[in-house]
């Protein structure tokens, strides 16, 4: 029975696993050229003319693939995962001439997935390959048949050698679909609308959202606008209409563009120094030029602007810096965006 490892010696043992395969990662990056651009090349063109990445490899090599094809559909790009064995029973259908191939094997050499990138040669589909481990310098069978071969170029695998299952390999492919995939996505002008229609749930489709969406105080419905020749106590008996009360006041000028903010906090500390200050006007106590945010940022922006300044209120302003709205911290609390 082994020994088993201190504490510490695990510790190391799994920073070296991540060293590893960091380090396979950077190689990999330096590796990419001419073939990786042939291969966007391929993927793009697919997409332009309404084919699907059809991505297959089996085992590990297929899960990964899985991946990889969900990150391509999620950027615009149509991609299915086929399973080589059910390819061969009866999913070779879902394979048309505007299509294109990814098959992933490590070794280059699995049964089923040659087997299918050969029937798919066959019948003139463009092929890429992703291939990982080096053996020789005779090209695999996989790569062999490919249109565009890709190679990971791992030595090894992490956790060498006490264990040889598939670590640093996967991570590699992921991480080169995932490339693949953003190249493609890039070139293809993708933008961040489109990428929100497709996730229109959870907090990665919440942070897509426009922050004019989400904002609960709107200027003309429940968020009113003072004047900054207004007093503090005119200004405070101007906001206290019924409905919910903003934390702050947006205060404008007289061509109705914001001017300033006056907060909660403000108004504390005013009325704690001197509550003859309540008469004074709003230009002489309010923050002037306070940090905003435009009526098209999205509410991911919003989020950025909180954890960065750590402020309670943000006016949202138009292109001509009219206030239309107050996104309160509250609202992305709600929203489980951010925490107090």
């Amino acid at each position: 029975m082994a020994t088993p490892a201190t504490p510490a010696a695990e510790l190391e043992f799994a920073r070296g696993v991540l060293r590893e395969q960091g380090a396979a990662l950077a190689g990999l990056a330096e590796t990419l050229g001419e073939s990786f651009l042939r291969a966007v090349d391929l993927i793009a063109t697919c997409a332009d003319r309404g084919g699907t990445v059809q991505v297959s490899g089996l085992g590990k090599s297929g899960h990964v693939g899985s991946k990889i094809s969900a990150t391509m559909a999620s950027l615009g790009i149509p991609s299915h995962a086929v399973h080589p064995t059910e390819a061969a029973h009866g999913d070779l259908g879902r394979f048309r001439a505007i299509d294109t191939v990814i098959c992933i094997s490590c070794s280059g050499e699995t049964g089923e997935v040659v087997a299918l990138a050969g029937v798919l040669r066959q019948d003139g589909l463009p092929i890429i390959s992703i291939t990982g481990t080096v053996r020789d310098a005779l090209p695999s069978s996989l790569e062999r048949l490919a249109t565009v071969a890709l190679r990971l170029n791992i030595p090894r695998e992490a956790g060498h050698p006490y264990f040889v299952a598939p670590t640093t390999s996967t991570t590699a492919t992921l991480a080169l679909g995932d490339a693949l995939a953003l190249c493609t996505a890039r070139r293809r002008n993708f933008t961040d609308e489109e990428f929100a229609r497709r996730h229109p749930g959870g907090a990665l489709g919440e942070l897509l959202r426009p922050v004019t969406d989400v904002m609960r105080c709107v200027a003309g419905k429940n968020l009113p606008l003072v004047a900054e020749s207004e007093s503090v106590e005119q200004a405070l008996r101007h906001a206290a209409g019924g409905g919910r009360r903003p934390g702050a006041l947006l205060v404008v000028d007289a061509a109705g563009r914001l001017a300033g903010i006056f907060t909660d906090g403000d108004l504390r500390r005013l009325v704690l120094r001197d509550p003859e200050e309540l008469h004074r006007p709003l230009r002489d106590v309010m923050t002037r030029t306070p940090r905003t945010l435009p009526d098209a940022a999205l509410v991911r922006d919003a989020v950025a602007m909180f954890r960065e300044h750590r402020a309670d209120e943000i006016p949202v302003v138009n292109d001509a810096h009219q206030p239309v709205g107050l996104l309160d911290i509250q609202d992305l609390m709600a929203m489980r965006l951010v925490r107090d």
